[in-house]
């Protein structure tokens, strides 16, 4: 469990020409551990100390961790091998399809790449395609106009009314593929230098006041009109579509109210006259942030506002464009609340690293700590380490189980609706064959071809 090595496909070229061999692996793998990067993929091989990679020849390449690590084939799933020879770096890949065009927010423009290595079962190079636009609408009203217009040709991720809409229509295959392993979340801003006002730093820091709020959210409700039943009230940090990983012990929070509003008032909160305040007389009121443009995001909002008035607190919703959320959240930290949605791009517990680690980058409510905050958190992140050196999968098992239970009972971040994976493509298109997995619909890009002409695809 403390190396791995691997035996390269040999004669192949990087999409620019130049030789692929041990040394490339070598390289990357030595960029990877370059602190000034900040590489997200580089958390989960930090698990495990250092990193040390060796050509044994030029077809073979050993990696060697300091210490034993779990699932140490996984790590290399999402790990891009550069080019250590081609003067663009990161023009130069081995996947099927090359970056020729990229307009920012706008679409980019995939080609073809000639020297991909895979062939079909009768020996022909693939990928089919010789081009693929990817478009990045923000608009999902104007996606599914343009869909319907035969403009776009495939759609991932595609929100319930749209799938509705698509669903039965002739030309059209409308895909449900179950229950998506993304969540839909809500946190408080617990970072202890941010600009708001003290008492809601004081709530924010309460685990009595998290469960409580959690309380009063009528998930099923979420689920039932906002998904149109295309979701399932979520029960805590793994979704139920990972089987390996979600603890059976962690069950979905119930629609009580009433036991809001008892945990409030044992945590010396006051409820009078449809009011809720705190200790020294401050209303409980707060405001929440979510991305502008989605309309599910926005009914959850809205379906929140109505529940917590219940409960006698006020929430106010502000909608932002993405990159002025991002600010918000991740660096000036000028916001109470916020609400998005995480994808999930892999099953393993090492893969959320730095959203557990309380030193991680993504640790949503007070990111990036010099030491843990808690001491909840200091045991989250004794146990996200034992689990990513555990050789026993039992045991393994057992350890993150403990991470789901104590997130659960803390409630740093409120899980509302596991959504279903929903997806729609032309009926012209042949070998679509989607996963709950990410990219759903294009993950065999290069098996996908359309007859008439080229794919463009809007994720």
């Amino acid at each position: 469990g403390r190396r791995i090595t691997f035996e390269l496909r040999k004669n192949l070229k990087f999409s620019d020409g130049t030789p692929f061999d041990a040394s490339d692996v070598v390289f990357t793998l030595e960029k990877l551990q370059d602190k000034s990067l900040h590489s997200p993929i580089a958390e989960a091989f930090e698990a495990a100390g250092t990193v040390t990679a060796r050509a044994i020849s030029p077809s073979k390449v050993t990696v060697q961790f300091k210490s034993y690590i779990a699932g140490i084939e996984g790590l290399f799933d999402d790990l891009s091998i550069l080019s250590s020879r081609s003067p663009k770096m990161e023009a130069a890949g081995l996947g099927p399809f090359t970056i020729v065009e990229n307009k920012a927010g706008s679409y980019m423009r995939l080609a073809r790449n000639p020297n991909y290595w895979k062939r079909d079962s009768s020996g022909r190079q693939l990928p089919y395609l010789d081009t693929v636009r990817v478009e990045f609408q923000r608009n999902r009203d104007i996606e599914l106009i343009r869909f319907q217009k035969d403009e776009l040709d495939i759609l991932s991720n595609i929100e319930p009314e749209a799938f509705n809409t698509l669903k039965g229509k002739p030309g059209v295959v409308a895909l449900n593929l179950g229950t998506s392993l993304d969540t839909v979340q809500l946190w408080f801003n617990q970072v202890p230098a941010a600009p708001i006002a003290a008492h809601k730093k004081e709530w924010f820091k309460s685990a009595a006041f998290r469960l409580a709020v959690s309380d009063a959210i009528n998930r099923e409700d979420m689920a039932r009109v906002v998904y149109h039943g295309y979701g399932v009230p979520a029960a805590g940090m793994v979704s139920p579509a990972n089987l390996n990983w979600a603890s059976a012990q962690v069950k979905a929070p119930v629609f009580q109210p009433k036991q809001a509003l008892d945990r409030l008032v044992k945590a010396g909160f006051r409820y009078e006259n449809g009011m809720l305040q705190d200790k020294a007389g401050n209303p409980v009121e707060f405001t929440l942030v979510t991305n502008s443009g989605n309309k599910v995001r926005e009914k959850l909002a809205a379906m929140m506002q109505a529940d917590l008035k219940q409960i006698g607190i006020k929430l106010q919703v502000a909608t932002l464009d993405f990159p002025s959320l991002i600010e918000r959240i991740m660096r000036n930290f000028n916001y109470d609340a916020c609400l998005l949605g995480m994808v999930s791009l892999e099953l393993d517990p090492s893969s959320v690293m730095n959203v557990w680690l309380s030193s991680g980058p993504n640790h949503a409510w007070n990111p990036n700590q010099k030491t843990p905050a808690t001491a909840w958190e200091a045991q989250i992140d004794k146990l996200m380490r034992q689990q990513a050196t555990e050789a026993d999968p039992k045991k393994r098992k057992a350890l993150f189980d403990k991470v789901q239970e104590i997130a659960a009972k803390e409630a740093p971040i409120l899980y509302l609706v596991n959504k279903q994976s929903l997806g729609a493509a032309s009926a012209r298109l042949r070998n679509v064959k989607p996963s709950i997995l990410s990219p759903q619909m294009l993950w065999n890009i290069e098996e996908i071809y359309f007859a008439t002409g080229a794919l463009r695809a809007s994720r």
